[in-house]
């Protein structure tokens, strides 16, 4: 009820502005709480929805030097308003990305493999050999952190929901290059220790669930470990134990890709190289489109319900 398709005019195309023809834009939860009003950034209403998507340039402003007709583009930061056949931006909100890598790729690389990417590099410094362990390990940035993890000979241990399907989805994630597969049921059983065996404790914990999840595998971090939290699904809060932190010292910190890109925004190179890496394993297959069902705008309401879906699989990507 939130959701109306509108025929809007194309703005006019004004000396630093750029038209743009989008290609495709996936749903993310982000997007959705950001129209439930749950998010920390709201756009004023009425806006167009969409954080994230891929689209080509039609045409440039007289002003516009680094972007040209035909190049790809992603939006540079959240609140563009993606889900739209055409749009026109000022510059600086367009990010030029290699139009050689699949259209899908493109469309979900500005927030979820860079979140990835982010927490693998920016709170403890892994080498090959060490392990991560993430919950929610299925979702779009959970199968990013597999892929990119796994080009760098870190291991992971992936955490996810008992479902109906589960040997499915067990099957799905060891092809990415998952080392382990538990549910949130075994992190509290004896046979964690067999992980072990092979691999060194994680130094390295990725929490987008919180609540007994988090704090389950707070118990397999390393003294002196990181959890990263950058979701709540659970909406419950994250309990340490207090001889957690007195006797294993482990560190709480948050992520949030929006504020990354505003405290680097002043910093172009961090945000060239990290994009730059990105596109360098997609197009050595290294890094792929998560699972995905593409549907065509007019269909909008079926990909935003089952966006919402519990135990949704598979990301919902809108095709213009």
């Amino acid at each position: 009820s939130l959701f109306r398709l509108k025929d809007l005019e194309v703005a006019e195309l004004r000396d630093s502005d750029v038209h743009v023809k989008m290609l495709a834009a996936p749903i993310n939860p982000a997007d959705i709480n950001m129209i439930q009003g749950t998010y920390a950034i709201l756009s004023p209403l009425p806006a167009v929805g969409g954080n994230e998507g891929v689209g080509e340039v039609l045409e440039v402003g007289r002003r516009v030097t680094a972007l040209k007709p035909g190049d790809w583009v992603i939006p540079a930061a959240a609140g563009v308003g993606t889900w739209r056949t055409q749009g026109v931006f000022p510059e600086e909100m367009l990010l030029k990305v290699p139009s050689d890598i699949p259209v899908l790729c493109a469309a979900t690389l500005s927030v979820n493999p860079c979140t990835a990417y982010r927490m693998l590099a920016d709170f403890e410094t892994l080498a090959p050999g060490d392990s991560v362990i993430q919950n929610a390990a299925n979702s779009g940035v959970g199968q990013a952190v597999i892929q990119i993890a796994k080009a760098s000979g870190i291991k992971t241990i992936n955490v996810v929901r008992d479902r109906p399907d589960l040997p499915k989805l067990v099957e799905r994630l060891m092809a990415l290059g998952a080392d382990h597969v538990i549910t949130e049921e075994m992190l509290r059983k004896p046979e964690m220790k067999d992980i072990f065996k092979s691999i060194p404790k994680p130094r390295l914990a990725l929490n987008c669930v919180g609540g007994k999840s988090a704090m389950e595998m707070l118990r397999h971090l390393q003294p002196k470990g990181t959890m990263v939290t950058y979701g709540g699904m659970a909406k419950q809060p994250v309990m340490v134990p207090v001889s957690t932190f007195i006797f294993r010292d482990v560190r709480l910190r948050g992520f949030w890709m929006t504020q990354w890109k505003k405290d680097h925004a002043q910093d172009q190179e961090s945000l060239t190289s990290m994009m730059e890496a990105l596109c360098q394993l997609i197009r050595r297959g290294q890094l792929t489109v998560p699972a995905c069902t593409e549907v065509p705008l007019q269909d909008y309401k079926a990909a935003l319900e089952a966006t919402m879906k519990p135990f949704a699989s598979s990301k919902q990507i809108l095709l213009f």
